[in-house]
């Protein structure tokens, strides 16, 4: 057998092959390993590849070199690079792509391994000096804390939140200097103040006397306690001198966590989300990869840290459509930590009070040894949870009377108040009362009708929420010149004007995304109205895990929109939404109540949900999705392709189709998304059905490759979705 001449590369192109280049001068090929950087011509481009493998070089081809090796040690190796290569494979998409969507952006774009030397600021003698004379303000507090001792990220966030501005404001007077320091000391836990009660200590006892790769569904009712088991399973993983991943869904769900995990551990505790820098994630990641973070708590792409000393990771509300990506590399968080956890030996835990109907499915078939916490923690009870018919009823705002005196009821009580209306923006629809025009968006489209553009600033702009399109609203109606423009129906903002009007002596707050586009933005709401009794009014972002000792109400707008989607997920969906924001009343010693307004409070979703909980309406749900053959009781692909005309589409997907005929799988289509038009590209798409996950993939094996080559490929942009979250 000849020697190794060649390296195998993968590189971050929509291509499903490696690609060979010589070594660098000077170099054998065997000197560069597997999971290392290197940067090489691509075309016109240079590419940040990954090593993946040597071969000989082939005959009759001329070579590129690469142009230079990036890293001493590969980046990927072990576990997480053949766990990487599996999902590749069952995603059946580019190696390249898989791989540089496990790095963080900084080491994807090539850049030098960031210094993971532990440093800090603290501060110098000009600052001592100044001290004394400067203003109160949080940069006063800041050099207070920094003329003690120097202190790390972590130290000034615990210490003191939002300390990034005034460092800023201390650097740029030349007040304080950044230094090295040694790695951070062990402090002892915080003492565990709370007993378990018996059903958390079965819960921590089974997941602590796990060895190996075992799954849990820790599966509580809202307010349960499941992060003190998460706590005492991290502690155990801890003593082991192991580290432990912990995956949320939310970045709003990191701080309030970490602070909590940080009191509690010992240990420094990692972030590791998008709100970061580019910096601040890679070196968290490194940390994570030379076994330093020893906790590293982090949102869906966290699921691809490295875990060389790896004993446990839990999955938080692991129901969460968030772990899904729905764009790029389409892979879902929740399942390849599945497949991690099984490759590294380690138990894993699903937590949530809405486990998905999979979830659900796997621990009553077995795969999964099904954890139960029946019952809220301490002293705190369920809500009340009340339907408040709204027909023939004026809202104002969106809210009933009823609605508003309960409201009022509980701030004069002491209480805060969460009003959820799971839709951002003053309304959904600008609307002329004279000739019926709505503005609409030119972009995107619906098999009925025009996408509406929702109404956002009081009125004055108008913005497509699917593809982002944006302008100012019109003065006049742009058919009759009409000046009767009126925004329709109800958004948080509105919602939220509606009612600082009617109660300006209590905070209103509002938290949706456009509100929150911050670091730490849903923390600091939190902070701002603290333990007063005020309103919150905020999207499913305050329906995650979010623990409000102070809430006692929760008022539920707009119910109706979700009860005849006709997605299939729809329903579930609806049930996990209204359970959770309903759980986050009443988690404290006060007792909550829950009020969902509807036009429809006879609907068998509403009615199952009052009666039985959400575990009886699960049940009912699985036996109408295995008598209709959908997941998880069959398995699903998704072939999507877009183009400007719909001939180009339809080919494409007409040749995918006629290629998977000879295969034992269902395909449904070529036919219009649900959302036929997205940003001015006409949308098709095919439905692959097998009641077999392995004849799925066997046919998309022997298909995908040939669609690359395809002709018809050219013409559109396509993708492949493996076990969709929706169909859309």
């Amino acid at each position: 057998m000849t020697d190794p001449t060649v390296l195998q590369l993968a590189l971050p192109v929509p291509l499903p092959q490696v690609f060979d280049y010589l070594p660098p001068a000077g170099w054998a090929a065997e000197q560069v390993q597997v999971g290392q950087r290197v940067r090489v011509p691509f075309g016109a481009r240079t590419l940040c590849g990954i090593v993946v493998g040597h071969g000989p070089a082939p005959d009759g081809v001329t070579l590129r070199a690469v142009e230079a090796v990036l890293d001493e040690v590969p980046v990927l190796q072990g576990e997480l690079l053949a766990s990487l290569r599996w999902l590749s494979g069952y995603l059946h998409a580019p190696l390249g792509e898989v791989l540089a969507t496990a790095l963080p952006a900084a080491l994807r774009h090539g850049e030098p391994l960031p210094d993971i030397t532990r440093r800090g600021w603290v501060l110098n003698e000009a600052g001592r000096t100044a001290l004394s004379a400067m203003r109160a303000g949080k940069p006063k507090a800041l050099a207070s804390l920094l003329a003690e001792e120097a202190r790390d990220e972590r130290q000034l966030d615990a210490a003191l939140p939002g300390w990034r501005a005034p460092l800023r404001a201390l650097r740029e007077r030349g007040l304080v200097e950044s230094v090295a320091l040694p790695p951070a000391p062990a402090v002892a836990p915080a003492a565990m103040t709370l007993t378990p009660n018996p059903a958390q200590q079965a819960a921590i006892e089974a997941v602590c006397a796990a060895r190996g790769f075992a799954p849990f569904l820790l599966d509580g009712v809202t307010g349960s306690g499941k992060t003190e088991v998460y706590l005492h399973a991290i502690a155990d993983c801890l003593a082991r001198g192991r580290q432990a991943l912990v995956l949320v869904p939310e970045i709003g769900l990191t701080p309030q966590l970490l602070a909590r995990f940080r009191a509690r551990l010992g240990v420094p505790v990692h972030a590791l989300h998008s709100g970061l820098s580019d910096g601040e994630r890679a070196r968290t990641w490194l940390d994570a990869l030379h076994g330093q973070a020893r906790v590293v708590v982090g949102t869906r792409s966290a699921v691809f840290t490295p875990l060389p000393q790896a004993g446990l990771i839990v999955i938080d509300e692991e129901h969460d459509g968030s772990y899904k990506q729905f764009e790029g590399v389409r892979y879902h968080a929740r399942d390849f930590a599945l497949v991690r956890a099984r490759a590294l030996g380690v138990p894993i835990v699903l937590g949530s009070a809405t486990p998905s109907l999979e979830s659900l499915h796997n621990a009553r078939s077995g795969r999964y040894r099904h954890l139960s916490l029946p019952q809220r923690a301490g002293q705190a009870r369920p809500p009340q949870v009340r339907v408040m018919d709204v027909r023939k009823r004026p809202l104002q705002a969106g809210l009933a009377a009823a609605a508003v005196a309960a409201i009022e009821s509980a701030l004069q009580a002491g209480g805060q108040v969460l009003v959820f209306r799971n839709r951002r923006g003053y309304a959904p629809v600008l609307l002329c009362h004279d000739c019926g025009w709505s503005a609409h968006c030119p972009h995107c489209s619906t098999p009925e009708r025009p996408t509406a553009m929702t109404v956002h600033a009081q009125g004055r702009m108008l913005q497509c929420h699917h593809c982002g399109y944006r302008r100012p609203a019109p003065p006049a109606c742009p058919d009759c010149a009409s000046l009767a423009l009126q925004a329709q129906g109800n958004g948080t903002e509105r919602i939220e004007d509606a009612l600082r009007e009617r109660f300006p002596d209590w905070p209103v707050l509002r938290i949706d995304r456009a509100s929150t586009g911050h670091r730490d933005a849903v923390q600091k709401h939190f902070d701002t109205l603290g333990a007063r009794p005020g309103i919150l009014v905020g999207t499913q972002m305050l329906a995650k895990g979010h623990d409000l000792p102070g809430l006692t109400l929760v008022v539920v707008v707009g119910v109706d929109e979700g009860l005849f989607s006709v997605d299939f997920r729809s329903g579930e969906k609806l049930a996990q939404l209204l359970v959770q924001v309903a759980g986050r009343a009443g988690r404290a010693d006060r007792p909550g109540e829950v009020l969902l307004q509807t036009h429809h409070p006879d609907h068998p979703l509403l009615q199952t949900l009052l009666v039985g909980g959400y575990h009886a309406w699960a049940e009912a749900e699985l036996a109408q999705r295995q008598a209709a053959g959908l997941p998880p009781f069959a398995h699903l692909a998704l072939l999507r392709a877009q183009a400007r005309q719909q001939d180009p589409a339809r080919a494409f997907l007409q040749r995918a189709k006629d290629l998977l005929a000879a295969h034992a799988i269902e395909v449904a289509g070529p036919l219009p998304a649900p959302m036929p038009r997205r940003a001015g590209q006409v949308r098709m798409q095919l439905v692959l059905v097998s009641p077999q996950r392995p004849r799925l993939h066997r046919a998309l094996a022997a298909v995908v490759p040939a669609l690359y080559a395809a002709p018809e490929a050219r013409r559109v942009r396509w993708s492949l979705d493996v076990d969709p979250a929706d169909l859309y």
